[in-house]
């Protein structure tokens, strides 16, 4: 059984979202009964992240400019160091439903060892024409396995095994799953979705805001084809 859950945050220069997105994880918090950790690890943050994200109760640590999978990695250390058994893994421009932590929890409970989340763009931060894109690439209700380091949970012995996050500018979160995949069980859910920034410029080159920029609408107009051959 998981006694203690870590929520590790990466965050660059996110003063105008780390406020919502910490205050989303401590609703998530209250619908379970076992202690909850946050830990920021604000990247070469050079506004008021860091501060903000004090105010609210998380334990932050100030890295030097060190790319996402170092702070991954930098957190993830932390939370494990405090105790966590299970590792709660989201972003400083996102923000989780209140079951969050509790379906991860119930997940972990039946024998998961990564849990796979899915993660929504905020419409309103879209074009129509991307929302639309977006809509017609993902049904309601389907867990297609994307990894996505804004909704993802790991159990901290498989974590440890697969040997953490690599320092890695982009796409650690699906290296490490890769790592994980040969020995650990894993499980593909919509339960817990994260609603996350529209924005199409990003921390990083690629990441989501890459996918929104320039994967999003051939996506949509491949499927369109698809479906009338």
């Amino acid at each position: 059984m998981i006694a203690r859950i870590g929520v590790v945050v990466p965050a660059r220069d996110e003063e105008e979202l780390i406020g919502p997105a910490l205050r989303s994880i401590a609703r998530a918090a209250e619908e379970v009964a076992i202690p909850v950790h946050v830990v920021v690890a604000a990247d070469d943050c050079r506004d008021d992240t860091a501060r903000i994200a004090r105010e609210l109760g998380a334990e932050v640590l100030e890295l030097p400019s060190s790319g996402v999978g170092a702070a991954r990695a930098a957190g993830a250390e932390r939370a494990l160091a405090a105790g966590a058994d299970w590792l709660a893994h989201t972003d400083a421009d996102s923000e989780v439903p209140h079951d969050w932590l509790a379906e991860q929890l119930r997940m972990a409970d039946l024998g998961a060892d990564v849990v796979i989340g899915t993660v929504r763009p905020r419409f309103a931060e879209l074009t129509p024409a991307q929302v639309r894109a977006w809509v017609a690439t993902h049904a309601h209700g389907q867990a297609i396995g994307h990894v996505h380091g804004a909704n993802l949970g790991t159990r901290a012995s498989s974590y440890l095994r697969a040997g953490g996050y690599r320092p890695l500018r982009e796409h650690e979160d699906v290296d490490l799953v890769n790592r994980m995949r040969p020995f650990a069980a894993v499980v593909e859910t919509d339960a817990g979705e994260v609603v996350t920034s529209g924005r199409r410029i990003g921390r990083t080159e690629g990441g989501y805001a890459g996918y929104l920029r320039e994967q999003l609408l051939p996506l949509a107009d491949a499927s369109k084809e698809d479906a009338a051959s």
